[in-house]
């Protein structure tokens, strides 16, 4: 009974000794540095259970099983892609990105699906904020979600999507150019921000430079080139590698070349139209990232661009192929596929091509070139 009683005292005494030490140590912790702080209290985190399973379920019935829902044309509208597309994107990554793969937590549970993360993350760049009551994932996973899709599409796809023209893709660009009337012409360039330092820094021309790039030829009124050229607004420089409209034209020819350019040179400004169109998270304002994660953002919606682009191509193409064919057989701008872009590069070649791209005589001579050449194409019409 006395050994019962000891024992009892103990663990009172314990109890006691570990209070007293706990509570001098939370307050040690809270006024650490100032004595007269007062204690604060600790929040505690408000948990939501989202029952993610019942989204997951909720998802694959409406958009993925063998009879949805909501029929393709809307699945098109809501992840902006056709289904067989989003199915390779998500295959890709669950086989690839850790992130991804489904697993289950510390009380058995599995977390969220491949399916509920890749529709939280196109979601978010399609509308540009997160959907946590269909999805059943917070506003942090979603955030979360988005930031490792946005990776992973780079990762897996950014060198296919996201690659440098080769030679035979720069010669179909010449082919377009030409029977749009501009022979050598390799597209339109701007920038959403019209300033020069960009250009600068740009590495448009790091190929040319150094010798890298496929050598282009192509005949104008006559005359012959040996440098393609980009369709530009009025804020670039008169240099031989631009082509900018006529912002008076006084005569006739002016004018139709000024009609025929701007016509254009507005492919670059609806290409990037349909982008914003297409993920609403490029056009809004991005005040909560910083700038590589803003770059992620913008080079994974390029990459799933160019990706539905090429899904979709044969639904809206511009061009016959008959039409093409007959170009390419019989126009004047070729790509010198003998030409090595494998020599080494030195600074005197390298400052000669520099001299070259920057030629405002060249540019001059070619304008007016181009000039004569689209009164002689379409004067008659």
């Amino acid at each position: 009974m006395a050994s019962s009683s000891n024992d009892n005292y103990d663990e009172s005494l314990d109890e006691e000794i570990n209070d007293i030490f706990q509570l001098e140590l939370d307050n040690s912790l809270y006024s650490y540095g100032d004595p007269q702080q007062a204690r604060k209290p600790r929040k505690k985190r408000v948990h939501i259970e989202r029952h993610r399973e019942e989204g997951h379920i909720q998802l694959w019935n409406d958009y993925f099983a063998e009879n949805p829902t909501f029929p393709p044309n809307l699945f098109r509208r809501r992840f902006r892609m056709n289904k067989p597309l989003f199915m390779r994107v998500v295959d890709r990554l669950s086989a690839e990105i850790q992130f991804f793969q489904q697993r289950r937590d510390a009380t058995g549970r599995y977390g969220f699906s491949a399916l509920q993360k890749c529709t939280a993350a196109i979601r978010m760049l399609a509308y540009g904020l997160a959907v946590d009551e269909y999805l059943r994932i917070g506003a942090t996973t979603s955030l979360k979600c988005m930031e490792h899709f946005v990776e992973g599409i780079i990762d897996c796809f950014g060198d296919e999507y996201l690659r440098k023209p080769n030679a035979e893709d720069l010669q179909q660009l010449l082919v377009i150019g030409e029977i749009r009337g501009f022979p050598g012409m390799m597209g339109s360039i701007d920038c959403t921000l019209n300033d020069l330092n960009i250009l600068d820094r740009s590495p448009v021309f790091d190929d040319i430079l150094k010798g890298r790039a496929p050598k282009v030829n192509y005949t104008v009124n006559g005359n012959d080139y040996h440098l393609g050229y980009y369709l530009t607004d009025g804020i670039y420089p008169k240099w031989a590698t631009f082509i900018q409209s006529i912002s008076l034209p006084q005569t006739e020819k002016a004018s139709l070349f000024a009609t025929h350019q701007e016509a254009c040179r507005k492919d670059v400004e609806r290409a990037f139209g349909v982008l914003q169109a297409r993920f609403a998270i490029v056009k809004n304002p991005a005040l909560s990232w910083d700038k590589v994660k803003i770059g992620n953002i913008m080079r994974a919606c390029l990459i799933l661009h160019n990706m539905i682009v090429e899904d979709e191509r044969d639904g809206y193409t511009l061009y016959d192929t008959t039409e093409f064919e007959q170009a390419e057989s019989a126009g004047s701008s070729r790509v010198d596929f003998t030409y090595s872009t494998d020599l080494p590069s030195n600074i005197v070649d390298m400052m000669a091509t520099r001299s070259r791209i920057r030629d405002p005589n060249m540019h001059q001579q070619l304008k007016k070139d181009l000039v004569e050449h689209i009164w002689a194409k379409y004067s008659r019409n």
